[in-house]
């Protein structure tokens, strides 16, 4: 008998870009706490999770807590496929928008921003909770785009080059850092 193929999105806000998946918010599943996961799953059940813009309200080391606790729930190969706003995104605006505590009142979603990531620092995140990292989408040091080819079925990220509208012109006007961990 095979098991089915639990899909999870985190912090899904009114996104429901993945149909088929089980959306849910913090409240009901909490990356740092794990009594919330052990009621819902068991161990190595969750063959994928998606996180699109959830690991900057968490430090470098609740990030990396919260990395291991879904390598825990992952089943071998599964993988999280995570998007966070790109610290070498070199426009000012942007940068503004995304910063540590947010631009703005306590209201604006980047309020509650603890970290901006780039490419370095998710990457080494992911690595020390025991993933294997594939970089998808990202701007290195000098400001250059890489992109990897992924699949939408497989996780749709909107804030990405591929979906996001505003990415759709001659030149990117807000993209993400975007990876797949997976579970080896």
């Amino acid at each position: 008998m095979t098991r089915p193929h639990i899909k999870i999105v985190i912090g899904a806000g009114v996104y429901n870009n993945n149909p088929g998946w089980l959306h849910t918010q913090e409240e009901e599943l909490n990356l740092l706490d794990e009594s919330k996961w052990a009621v819902k799953f068991e161990k190595n059940s969750i063959s994928a999770i998606l996180a699109e813009h959830v690991w900057e309200h968490l430090t470098y080391e609740e990030g990396v807590q919260a990395a291991k606790l879904c390598h825990d729930f992952l089943m071998p190969s599964g993988y999280i496929r995570c998007a966070v706003p790109d610290g070498f995104f070199q426009d000012a605006e942007y940068q503004n928008m995304v910063q540590i505590g947010g631009p703005g009142p306590a209201d604006h979603p980047a309020s509650s921003h603890k970290i901006v990531h780039n490419y370095h620092t998710l990457q080494k995140l992911f690595v020390e909770a025991g993933f294997e990292v594939q970089l998808l989408e990202y701007f290195d040091e000098q400001g250059i785009f890489h992109e990897q080819e992924w699949d939408g079925k497989d996780g749709v990220i909107f804030r990405s080059k591929r979906y996001d509208p505003r990415n759709q012109g001659e030149s990117l006007k807000f993209p993400s850092l975007l990876v797949d961990a997976i579970k080896r």
